[in-house]
């Protein structure tokens, strides 16, 4: 295997990264108090709080079908420190050298399509990236599967924000102009074609999808990933797995894409029970693979 697909590190130290990514995980699941339904009558989130803790509730009404509790103390403060990471990597991003900037897109979209597992994938959901949000570009990406042709192009769905809610549709594009602008230039497929018929949605699909692309504005090695606060992601992957677990599917691959300065160190992302972790980075210095899926994909 070329180092374009992984890193030169030991399979059994990711492997037990991975492992202890987990357990420390679900331990931190166990201890949670069971609060969020009848929070202390006498405690109340503060004003900059209260948004965010609303937010979440939503969410977690959706996500948390496995009886987790969860301390609001403690998620006020996870709810702290996450905005304060996220001041920090939004002004790294915002500080970034456009020449730089370019060089690592490009980088990155260049072990993506080059990567055994893209390669293999026969459908997939990406974000279509966007510029106002300083994501990793994934127009090389979207470009590579809409250029093939119909007999060997693979599936590719991408997202539609529903609400502000946290609910998010992955639905199935066949070229770029099945994309209209939304707010802040984002784009976004609209929910029928050029001939009304109703588009593919992932989720009524009858088949799999067998990779995710992931964006986000934080990362590290071990797999946790900082989103942007609404949730969207982690409600959608959360329900996507459910489905693939019903259907006895395999798992997607989850694969986030990362600039150099959004990888944080090990533990440096603040977490909860309900944030997805990823399966693998691409950085612009390689492919880091994080759970044995990935590893697997890199034999």
């Amino acid at each position: 295997m070329g180092a374009i697909d992984c890193y030169p590190k030991s399979k059994l130290k990711l492997q037990s990264m991975f492992l202890h990514r987990k357990s420390t995980h679900l331990i931190s699941k166990a201890k949670e108090v069971v609060l969020v339904a009848h929070p202390h009558p006498h405690i109340m989130p503060s004003p900059t709080i209260r948004s965010s803790a609303a937010n979440l509730t939503r969410t977690m009404a959706a996500i948390n079908k496995d009886g987790i509790g969860v301390n609001p103390h403690e998620l006020d403060a996870i709810f702290e420190q996450k905005r304060s990471l996220r001041s920090k990597v939004r002004k790294a991003l915002k500080n970034m050298d456009p020449i730089l900037r370019s060089q690592e897109d490009n980088a990155i979209q260049n072990i993506v399509v080059e990567s055994s597992w893209f390669k293999a994938s026969k459908s997939l959901c990406a974000y279509v990236s966007s510029p106002a949000l300083l994501e990793v570009g994934t127009s090389r990406i979207i470009s590579e599967v809409l250029s093939s042709s119909a007999k060997e192009r693979k599936k590719l769905y991408v997202p539609r924000v529903e609400d502000r809610n946290s609910n998010m549709k992955m639905l199935m594009i066949s070229s770029v102009k099945d994309l209209i602008e939304k707010s802040m230039n984002i784009l976004e497929p609209a929910l029928v074609d050029s001939d009304g018929n109703q588009r593919e949605d992932v989720m009524q699909a009858s088949d799999p999808v067998d990779l995710f692309i992931v964006p986000g504005l934080a990362f590290d090695k071990s797999g946790s990933r900082l989103g942007r606060s609404g949730g969207y992601y982690d409600l959608f992957l959360k329900n996507y797995q459910e489905l693939t677990k019903k259907k006895r599917w395999k798992q997607p691959l989850l694969v986030a894409l990362s600039y150099s300065v959004q990888i944080i160190e090990d533990g440096g992302i603040p977490i909860t029970p309900f944030d997805i972790p990823m399966d693998a980075l691409v950085s612009p210095a390689g492919f880091v693979p994080i759970s044995g899926a990935a590893l697997r994909r890199c034999e």
